[in-house]
């Protein structure tokens, strides 16, 4: 069987890359009609002033073509489609969450096109510090949903009642929220669940709450493995509240 011809140039994030050879690149990208694809970039280290290999990095927007019929393609042409983003400390951090989480979470080859939408419009929204945290937490409700496992934000998992804002619930994973036993320590306010089903800005102890949530279902599909971009957030420059 003959090898396929090169796609058309099309959207693309680098997620991750590591060396393939003494000149080359092993590359996962993230793309909006084949999601999550590894591609190997030959040819591209050693060149005077860095080659393609300055060129591709995590969070540049790039236009990409790749031919081959395997899961591993090779990467036949690639050039910049706009600026890096400006990410920088923390935000720089968060950005190698995301990617971490669509590495973890995305399967190679399932078309992503919302969530590639969604993921190149949260990094464009980390490049602003205030924005950090409600970028994050509206980012990891998009995976969910476009991975289909959406949360239940508006009523309770067993009676279909609506949230009460007053109230304070547990959420189960897979299941929703059910009304919270005193001294629930994970309990949220409904509040805060309607506040994220609505898309409201939401205050500090809001926040706090929404990331409680966020890592506790995220545990629930991550298994045990921890996410090793939170340790990013123990470097001594990573100054600030643990935004994940």
């Amino acid at each position: 069987m003959g090898r396929s011809s090169p796609t058309a140039l099309g959207p693309a994030f680098v997620l991750h890359r590591r060396a393939y050879g003494n000149h080359g690149l092993l590359l996962e990208f993230f793309t909006p009609e084949a999601g999550r694809l590894a591609a190997v970039a030959r040819g591209v280290k050693g060149r005077r002033g860095g080659g393609g290999a300055a060129l591709l990095q995590p969070f540049t927007p790039l236009l990409i073509a790749w031919s081959g019929r395997g899961e591993v393609k090779t990467l036949v042409r690639y050039e910049a489609a706009a600026a890096p983003l400006p990410l920088a400390g923390r935000a720089l951090y968060c950005g190698f969450y995301l990617n971490e989480l669509l590495l973890r979470l995305t399967r190679r080859g399932d078309p992503g096109t919302t969530l590639f939408s969604h993921y190149a419009g949260t990094l464009e929204r980390l490049a602003d510090p205030e924005a950090l945290e409600p970028a994050l937490r509206r980012f990891e409700l998009q995976l969910l949903e476009c991975l289909g496992y959406g949360l239940i934000l508006d009523r309770e998992a067993e009676t279909d009642s609506p949230l009460v804002p007053e109230r304070r619930y547990h959420y189960r994973p897979e299941q929703g929220p059910v009304p919270a036993r005193p001294g629930d320590a994970d309990a949220i306010s409904g509040a805060t669940l309607l506040a994220l089903h609505r898309d409201r800005p939401l205050g500090p102890r809001q926040l706090a709450e929404a990331r409680r949530l966020s890592r506790q279902v995220l545990a629930h599909y991550l298994g045990d493995r921890p996410l090793k971009s939170r340790e990013l957030f123990d470097h001594p420059h990573a100054a600030g509240d643990d935004d994940r």
